[in-house]
């Protein structure tokens, strides 16, 4: 979804108010001395006022409304104006300053996603991407994004990209708090991925979006983000507050098979790992929390004696109509039980991959 902001008309230049507090005074035939003197104030301070030197406080915008007969109101907004234009201009010069931190996004597929809008000017684009991130500076996107943050586990696709991991991570993370969930629950959440098992045998597009429904109510939201070139990355999980999880899928094999391993595995990631973390799957499983969630993902989609009994009384011979009969008897997608095959080495790579439903979500 593109990026809400809506543009404000925002001036190219605004002058200090003390330019109109000489306009006002050069039409009342007011001197800066007399006005002093009728403030109270010292000619210095209004001079510096008029010369744009020295803000117009909330107490001078009183006293500018008794001697004048200008609403404080006026001088007020008027202050506040050119405060705010200055800010922006200081911001301005700083953004132009970032273009390389810029260059490592790949700004062309984020607009033509619609995640944000491509800017002509760079320090336009540079406020542009720290909007979409949350983030004041460059400096606070690799305080919250960068390598020195140690929720982050590290993976190749970090390795990668670690810009455009982010930039997907974000995109996630966006659509996640627009996602409505009932407060976590680890129990319906077991609950819920016991029914969900079953829908992995409807076709993806219709059996993904009621397993993201059944996950809002037990509190985990599920979105699916297209990867961006080079993320390498398959799905993510991080806990967005104590009481709401994200699962996010990039469904980047296309194929069933991976589509409900990858989610029992990022499953796995909310039931059984820290909240603190954030775990990025693609497929380098050499840590104990990543082997465990594998673990969980196969027994969850295949339970161990069934898969064992079948592989007992076939191998080394798995055809179409003994996967399809298996599939059905334990309520799972056939595509789902000849990815297991293959990734055991039981079924060559090229073999029943007609049985896996494509994806496209």
């Amino acid at each position: 979804m593109a990026n809400t902001t809506q543009n404000e008309y925002q001036p190219d230049l605004v002058t200090p108010p003390g330019d109109t507090l000489r306009e006002t005074l050069s039409a009342m035939a007011m001197s800066q001395a007399e006005l002093a003197e009728r403030m109270g104030r010292a000619k210095k301070t209004v001079n510096e006022i008029v010369r744009g030197k020295a803000p117009i406080t909330p107490d001078t915008a009183l006293q500018l409304e008794r001697v004048l007969g200008i609403p404080a109101g006026f001088w007020n907004r008027r202050e506040q104006h050119y405060r705010e234009y200055l800010a922006r201009l200081r911001e301005r010069n700083a953004c132009g300053r970032h273009a390389e931190w810029l260059r490592q996004f790949p700004i062309g597929q984020m607009a033509r996603r619609g995640w944000m809008t491509r800017r002509a000017d760079e320090a336009d684009q540079v406020r542009e991407l720290l909007s979409f991130f949350g983030v004041a500076s460059p400096e606070q996107w690799q305080l919250i994004w960068g390598a020195g943050n140690a929720a982050f586990r590290r993976s190749r696709a970090f390795e990668a990209d670690p810009a455009a991991v982010a930039a997907w991570l974000r995109q996630g993370e966006l659509e996640a708090h627009r996602v409505t969930c009932a407060p976590y629950d680890e129990q319906s959440f077991r609950d819920v991925l016991g029914n969900i098992r079953e829908l992995t045998a409807e076709p993806p597009n219709k059996g993904l979006p009621t397993a993201a429904s059944m996950c809002g109510s037990a509190g985990v939201a599920v979105v699916v983000v297209r990867e961006l070139p080079g993320t390498r990355a398959w799905g993510a999980t991080r806990w967005l507050k104590p009481d709401k999880a994200l699962l996010q899928l990039s469904c980047r094999y296309k194929r069933d098979d991976h589509l409900w391993f990858t989610f029992f595995h990022e499953a796995a990631h909310i039931l059984r790992h820290g909240k603190r973390l954030v775990f990025v799957e693609d497929g380098a499983n050499d840590e104990a929390s990543e082997e465990e969630a594998d673990r969980y993902a196969q027994d969850s989609l295949i339970p161990d004696a069934d898969y064992r009994s079948f592989v007992a009384e076939y191998r080394p011979f798995f055809s179409k109509v003994a996967i399809r009969a298996f599939a059905g008897r334990i309520r799972v997608s056939p595509g789902i039980v000849v990815g297991r095959l293959q990734h055991d080495g039981l079924l060559p790579q090229t073999h029943c991959n007609d049985l896996k439903r494509a994806v496209s979500l």
